[in-house]
């Protein structure tokens, strides 16, 4: 089996089953495990965030979407060299992965493509089990999500019981975004009570004001994408009334894989520090500029 993974998630999927090497074109996001980096990139963004402000980013992805304009790139010449067995990739968010729609005509004649879309965590652990029967691996599929979502109960039954902070989860910071999708409900059984999210939909923009106006005791800022040195750069010089944390977004909370269970417990340990442990997943408290009053 030969297989393009255009999805990061997908990819430590499938290197969790034992096949990172039928692995044999990435996406230019795909970089867990390590092993991963090297391997061919099949599809990149058309855009270098490092060099650009959240605002500027936030931008060119609407404008992209709005124009129906693709934020990647996909090199079909490669893809076509490399002749995959599947490709794996989604539908889910525009601004996350090639779409199996942008792909379809640039897929290589007898390739097969599976679109892996979870919207919450019972529908990840799915999308493991999915993959691990199309790959033959079915065994070590149900393993891998039991061992998720059991790692997930006992963070929740850990803090089970307790007062629930109020939390906003800022998944991009200027605009900020709320949480959508399986972040709600992950926040939920840490113990939190997410003042904005929605879960199983999509992110949606908001405005400081708006968030501060809920009175969250704790700001967790985590955007897509990003690890937390690179959250707590974007996140400098808030202006916050509340404690505030960045955390690795990218590793931990966007990604629709197992190591979501990591974040659950993370949360857990930031909401309940003397009840629930520290993971030690890598956390920066931020300095926050105290909000002025413009009324």
């Amino acid at each position: 089996m030969r297989i393009c993974s255009f999805l990061p998630s997908a990819t430590e999927i499938i290197a969790e089953l034992g096949l990172l090497d039928s692995i044999v074109g990435v996406s230019e996001e795909c970089r867990w495990p390590p092993e991963v980096v090297g391997k061919p990139v099949v599809t990149a963004a058309r855009i270098d965030p490092a060099t650009m402000s959240s605002v500027e980013i936030d931008e060119v992805v609407r404008a992209s979407v709005r124009d129906g304009r693709s934020l990647y790139a996909v090199d079909a010449k490669q893809i076509e060299t490399l002749a995959p067995d599947l490709i794996v990739t989604q539908d889910l968010c525009a601004v996350c992965a090639v779409s199996s729609a942008e792909f379809e005509s640039a897929c290589p004649v007898g390739a097969e493509v599976l679109s892996l879309d979870p919207r919450t965590l019972g529908e990840v652990a799915e999308s493991v089990r999915v993959l691990g029967r199309r790959l033959g691996a079915d065994e070590r599929g149900g393993e891998i999500a039991s061992r998720m979502l059991g790692a997930i109960e006992q963070a929740a039954t850990s803090v089970a019981g307790l007062r629930r902070r109020r939390v906003f989860f800022a998944e991009w910071v200027e605009p900020p975004f709320c949480t959508g999708h399986w972040l709600p409900e992950m926040i939920e059984l840490a113990g939190g009570e997410d003042v904005l999210g929605r879960p199983a939909e999509p992110s949606r923009s908001t405005t400081w004001d708006e968030v501060l106006e809920l009175e969250p005791e704790l700001v967790i800022v985590g955007p897509c994408g990003f690890g937390v040195e690179e959250a707590a750069a974007r996140a400098a010089g808030l202006e916050l009334p509340c404690p505030a944390v960045a955390v690795d977004g990218d590793a931990y909370y966007s990604r629709p894989a197992p190591r979501l269970a990591d974040g659950v417990r993370q949360l857990a340990h930031l909401f309940h520090p003397g009840v629930a442990p520290d993971p030690g997943l890598p956390a920066i408290p931020l300095q926050t500029t105290p909000r002025v009053s413009r009324r």
